[in-house]
């Protein structure tokens, strides 16, 4: 087992297989792909090869393309800015702009104006106060008064969403 050598001899010939039955192949062909100097690595490098130029190809139309879409863009907009600029070539006065900007503090400072609650929430809401500082240990006792609380509270938002909504 060790005496002989795995590796075939670099002095020998290629081993070459000769059936004696037909393969259906001609025998032109076969002697021609077997004198062929083309290994499948000289095969696949001139796919590879092929491949590469063809992506290559590719992206520089890819290229051209986006450039003159880039081209033809810029144009559009440059040819709309200079339609455009006679029309906002004018401009709001300083009176006008500070009349809006007063309207505009009108509008916020009514908007924080906090509106005094209706007696009957703030009867319910004083009662849960109440509630809670006499009850300062055990607050789950005040949950009657809390409930009436939220019930005033549902009772003012019915009829703010009423008001709003007709």
């Amino acid at each position: 087992m060790g005496s002989s050598s795995s590796k075939p001899s670099s002095t020998s010939a290629p081993h070459v297989w000769k059936g004696d039955s037909s393969t259906g192949i001609s025998s032109d062909l076969i002697e021609s792909i077997q004198s062929s100097p083309e290994t499948d690595a000289s095969r696949q490098q001139a796919i590879e090869l092929e491949i590469q130029a063809r992506v290559a190809a590719e992206l520089k139309r890819l290229r051209a393309q986006e450039a003159e879409a880039l081209r033809e863009a810029q144009e559009k907009l440059s040819a709309e800015a200079s339609s455009d600029e006679p029309a906002h070539s004018i401009k709001p006065s300083q009176y006008t702009v500070s009349k809006e900007i007063e309207a505009l503090r009108a509008k916020l400072e009514e908007r924080r104006k906090v509106r005094q609650l209706p007696d009957s929430v703030e009867k319910t809401r004083g009662e849960v106060v109440r509630c809670l500082r006499e009850n300062d240990r055990r607050p789950l006792d005040c949950w009657r008064e809390v409930e009436a609380f939220k019930e005033e509270v549902r009772r003012l938002e019915k009829g703010w969403v009423d008001k709003v909504v007709s």
